[in-house]
């Protein structure tokens, strides 16, 4: 029997957020019928804090938890899991969020929840890395500081109205009135920057805001963290290096470092992160990742 037909016989725990709303309960009703006709045992559960997911993992018994949901989902559930050192329980994912960057990474189908289904059920469990800060804070994707959270900040808001749409819009707004401060970067012991800097990315996965792929040959296996660092700071370095992204060039920039390391420290005035889309408070302190190699298990 391989991995994926094992995972099927222990059946599926569909985690979802008790807040979601009626198109995601219609995702996962679709994604459900796709699992148990294909013989497969399902329950739905529903949680409306993080601390109800301890209780969900308690009693998996056995069967994959799937994740209803997008990155920030993700990153709690794989966050409880982390902090109860249960790395061996297999997490699958049905991308419902706004950005569904890890899913993007993976190859998970992102706008049919009946593929992402049968995606699931193809599919065999493999070991992924996890970022852990000073702390135990995880992140599963990817963090960024600077310009990134600010925009991440301003795109909450607009979420409601905008959809896919928030966290560019919320760049632009944020481009235009952003200043650049000093910020030390530190990978694996050496200085990476220290100067004004845009953004801070630090990345398991290759992109963050919807599809903004910042490290294109991030590989959330090789057991690596990798650190891009963006000096664009003036108006026109900003618009160039905004369309070198889009393009998928940006790495070429002067303005522009990049780094691979199992540890990354960073360090800034009121510098504000944005951890798997969830939004840090602004602070001075220095802040520190190291990479966990194979520190779950995923199923996609």
């Amino acid at each position: 029997m391989n991995a994926a037909a094992g995972a099927v016989g222990g059946g599926y725990v569909l985690l979802v957020n008790a807040a979601a709303g009626s198109a995601q309960e219609s995702a996962v009703d679709a994604a459900g019928e796709v699992l148990t006709g294909a013989g497969a045992e399902v329950e739905v559960r529903a949680c409306e804090r993080e601390s109800d997911v301890d209780g969900v993992l308690d009693d998996l018994d056995g069967r994959t938890l799937v994740v209803c949901g997008g990155d920030g989902s993700l990153h709690v559930a794989v966050g409880r899991l982390h902090a109860t050192d249960r790395r061996d329980i297999p997490v699958g994912l049905l991308p419902l969020g706004t950005g569904n960057d890890f899913a993007r990474a993976l190859g998970v189908p992102l706008e049919d929840p009946a593929a992402a289904a049968r995606h699931l059920l193809a599919a065999v469990p493999r070991p992924m890395d996890l970022l852990v800060e000073d702390g135990g804070r995880a992140c599963v994707n990817a963090l960024h500081l600077g310009l990134g959270a600010t925009a991440a900040a301003r795109a909450d808001a607009l979420k409601s109205s905008l959809s896919g749409l928030a966290y560019p819009v919320g760049a632009l707004l944020a481009g235009v009135t952003e200043t650049s401060e000093p910020v030390e970067v530190v990978v694996d012991g050496r200085r990476l920057s220290d100067g004004p800097t845009l953004l801070v990315a630090v990345c398991n996965g290759t992109s963050f805001g919807g599809g903004a792929r910042v490290a294109p040959d991030a590989d959330p296996t090789d057991g690596l963290l990798d650190v891009v660092v963006v000096q664009a700071t003036g108006p026109l370095e900003r618009a160039a290096f905004g369309l070198a992204l889009q393009r998928g060039t940006h790495l070429e920039r002067d303005d522009v470092l990049l780094a691979r390391g199992r540890e990354v420290s960073v360090q800034g005035h009121d510098l504000r992160d944005d951890v798997d889309g969830e939004l840090g408070e602004p602070s001075d302190a220095r802040r520190t990742w190291r990479t966990h190699a194979g520190a779950w298990r995923y199923v996609g």
